[in-house]
């Protein structure tokens, strides 16, 4: 946000310079970007009238002009294509110093005497436009200082806003920060009724209402579009980098910046009936006012007549119906946007719109009457015209009221650790434009509705605290005794798990936890997506629901740059939404790799990565449990994201934790990845560990039997282990699978397996008899759950 210093000083008395006030409205959260004094050396610059304009005698770009300067006239040669007799131009006399430094000296141009210079609004550091000379108003008085003239010199403030002070994005909400910051108090505005001269019905039709709960509308009808805009608000735009256009644009455009309402005017002779306010097809088309075309879905917001779309709602009129030099009635627009119903529709079509950039953080709802009518008070009094009535559309509640918040008197000295006296609290509260009741304990008080940031105690306080200032809150150190750090060794340290997967090559990554949306529905993963109420962008909209997108772009950046072999690892939290509660915060622990499976070295060849590394990796941090038996892997229910036939969902004693293995291929296609490998596991789940406790060395020896069998291809070992082990649950004290085959001597679609049963039992030794007996327990429940074959 862009203003002028001398603007807001009629609207709030400010008793500071202004590098004193960017100082103090950076310490106070409102960080000033730029502080940059417009017209300070006009000195010699003076309003001027070209009386005759002839081409140069020996030079094709030059004009020959006799320009008068209330006071006589002087012969100035200009090479501006504008240029022209009857133009009202500043002039800059003989003598005066450009605040380039460039001193205006006479001159001789091609043989033709020159006592001065015409200029441009860059040479006089007003505005960036060199295109020709500035053009001011007819009347403007000839012979006047220009600095007098535009109300000069000026000081233009920028502060960078974050998402959740909307309500500083016009000047009535800026006067009263700077009022709350100053120790002063807002002059009141006063926005009085237009009288409707002439009958001007419309139907406004609200088939969005949940998006648009209130839309206002007003023909004005009979204008003149010659009518040049009042040097004085041209030059309020031009200080906030706004481009006066015509009557019409630049009215709307001044009481977006003096309240903080964008407005719309559409050419009222090519609208079509009512006017509806309804969510866009599938596939329909719009060209907008930059002349870009516009492919919409049903995402999109429009204001539409009953034939047509005209405006992609809350971004960007569109081109047939706007304001043109032959318009004559228009229809102005001032509506309430739901915040969620703007976000990131800008971006997506490639726009950037100061209309979305503020509905996207939040309008005042209860502005759409007070603009359109300050805006009807200043187009008729700029361009003429008769307005209609005020034609309002709204839905039941509208605009809402606040509700009161109990500030407590106690609770502000406990939050900020000192008291702040009553008079203050009340001061700030008052200055900021909230309703302050005294009460015994504290104050009752109603935010004004611009004021989405504030709900609940705590808000009011930060409030107080930032007024009053941070540097007044006195530097106190917390009481009490520390507590003795305590060694938990029922559940394994994140910093364990980050130090096992850094010797097998992975770096940790730190990823945001906002995304894009339209990332996760990539991987379809999106459903449960927790969207945010003020994103910072549209690209960071919604919560993510897992950790492997957001490793997985850190990955492809790293592939980008050269980085052919990629581990990275990631612990923190995922998000989903629930029906009826808070949504859900999970601790999870995942990584991503591609390339090779080892580092490129003499000693060993190259191979790729696979499945089998990646599990390997996995269970290397299972076995930090010290409870490896309790984990099995299957393939039942596995994310949309993985591989169907090279992934595996991961098991803690029967309860689904995590997954594992290839990217989906149509994944990795459409992210253009080599094969790439993720695991993704609950840090609850993961984390849990067994104390240890000592027992007794076996006194007996154990006994190991080897046995080779025959079964389908897709049987799998876990399952095979897992029957094993119930099986033999008192004699089994470890069971090893030692060979895999697949080749000459078996029947298609078939595998050996080949696995040691060490048996044990502690208070006896087994006898031959007992290993053959647990041998043969184990080959008959082999044949009869997996038809399963013993091999010679």
């Amino acid at each position: 946000m862009k203003f002028s210093l001398n603007w807001l000083r009629e609207r709030v008395d400010i008793p500071a310079d202004a590098e004193a006030l960017a100082q103090r409205l950076t310490l106070s959260g409102l960080e000033v970007a730029g502080v940059e004094t417009i017209g300070g050396a006009l000195a010699g610059v003076i309003v001027a009238r070209i009386a005759a304009c002839e081409p140069h005698p020996n030079a094709d770009r030059l004009k020959v002009c006799r320009v008068d300067t209330g006071n006589g006239e002087v012969q100035i040669v200009c090479g501006a294509p504008n240029a022209r007799a009857g133009l009202v131009a500043p002039l800059a006399a003989v003598g005066a110093v450009l605040p380039g430094g460039t001193t205006i000296k006479a001159a001789k141009l091609r043989d033709v005497e020159s006592r001065g210079m015409l200029c441009s609004a860059k040479e006089l550091g007003i505005d960036a436009d060199a295109s020709g000379l500035m053009e001011l108003p007819d009347d403007a008085p000839v012979g006047t200082p220009l600095a007098d003239y535009l109300g000069l010199p000026d000081v233009a403030i920028e502060v960078e806003l974050t998402p959740n002070r909307g309500d500083c994005l016009g000047m009535l909400g800026l006067a009263d920060e700077v009022a709350a910051e100053c120790g002063t108090q807002a002059k009141p505005f006063e926005a009085p009724g237009v009288a409707a001269a002439i009958a001007a019905p419309r139907e406004i039709r609200l088939e969005a209402g949940a998006d648009c709960p209130r839309y206002l509308g007003r023909a004005v009808r009979g204008i003149d579009m010659a009518a040049v805009t009042p040097a004085w608000m041209a030059q309020r735009l031009r200080m906030a980098d706004v481009n006066p256009v015509n009557a019409v644009v630049d009215v709307t455009n001044y009481v977006m910046l003096e309240t903080g309402q964008p407005l719309h005017a559409f050419d009222e002779a090519k609208l079509g009936g009512a006017i509806v306010v309804r969510r866009a097809r599938d596939g329909e088309r719009l060209k907008l006012l930059d002349g870009s075309d516009a492919e919409l879905d049903t995402s999109y917001l429009l204001i539409a007549d009953e034939a047509r779309p005209l405006a992609v709602a809350g971004v960007m009129g569109g081109f047939e119906s706007r304001v043109t030099d032959a318009t004559r009635d228009v229809f102005l627009e001032s509506a309430h946007f739901r915040p969620a119903a703007i976000i990131g529709r800008a971006r997506k079509l490639g726009l950037n719109s100061d209309a979305a950039y503020r509905f996207e953080r939040g309008v005042d709802p209860g502005l759409p009457r007070i603009a359109i009518e300050r805006a009807t008070a200043l187009l008729t009094a700029i361009a003429g015209g008769g307005p209609g009535a005020i034609i309002e559309a709204a839905g039941p509640g509208q605009p809402p009221a606040r509700e009161p918040i109990f500030l407590r008197r106690a609770r502000i000295a406990r939050v900020l650790g000192t008291a702040i006296d009553d008079g203050e609290v009340q001061r700030i509260l008052t200055a900021l434009g909230m309703a302050v009741e005294p009460q015994s304990a504290g104050w009752r008080v109603t935010p004004p509705s611009r004021r989405f940031d504030i709900g609940i105690e705590e808000d009011l306080i930060e409030e107080v605290a930032r007024i009053h200032g941070y540097d007044g809150i006195p530097a106190s150190l917390p009481g009490g005794r520390p507590p003795a750090p305590r060694d938990d060794e029922s559940g394994v340290p994140v910093p364990e798990f980050a130090a096992a997967l850094a010797t097998r090559d992975y770096h940790e990554a730190i990823c945001y936890a906002f995304v894009d949306p339209d990332l996760l529905e990539t991987w379809r993963i999106g459903e449960d997506a927790v969207p945010l109420a003020n994103p910072l962008s549209a690209d960071l909209a919604v919560m993510r629901t897992s950790l492997v997108p957001g490793l997985v772009e850190a990955l492809r950046r790293n592939r980008n740059r050269q980085q052919v072999r990629v581990r990275l690892f990631e612990s923190g939290v995922v998000f989903a939404r629930r029906a009826d509660a808070a949504p859900a915060e999970t601790a999870m622990l995942a990584a991503v790799a591609c390339g090779s499976a080892r580092a490129e070295q003499w000693g060993e060849s190259r191979r790729a990565l696979d499945f089998h590394d990646l599990k390997g990796d996995l269970e290397s941090l299972l076995r930090l449990s010290g409870s490896p038996q309790a984990w099995s892997f299957d393939t039942v229910d596995l994310p949309p994201w993985l591989h169907p036939g090279r992934g595996a969902r991961l098991l803690r004693e029967g309860v689904a934790a995590g997954a594992l293995g290839a990217l989906h291929p149509a994944l990795q296609q459409l992210l253009d990845l080599p094969e790439t490998y993720a695991f993704e596991v609950t840090r609850d789940a993961l984390s849990a560990r067994a104390v240890p406790r000592t027992r007794r060395l076996p006194q007996v020896p154990s006994i190991r039997r080897d046995i080779a069998i025959e079964v389908d291809e897709a049987v799998e070992w876990g399952r095979i282990a897992s029957a094993i082990r119930s099986e033999l649950r008192t004699m089994l004290n470890e069971l090893v699978l030692f060979d895999c085959f697949r080749g000459p001597g078996l029947s298609e679609g078939r595998k050996s397996l080949a696995m040691g049963l060490i048996l044990q039992d502690s208070s006896r030794t087994l006898t031959d008899q007992d290993a053959d007996r647990c041998v043969t327990d184990v080959v008959k429940l082999l044949e009869r759950d997996f038809g399963a074959q013993l091999r010679g």
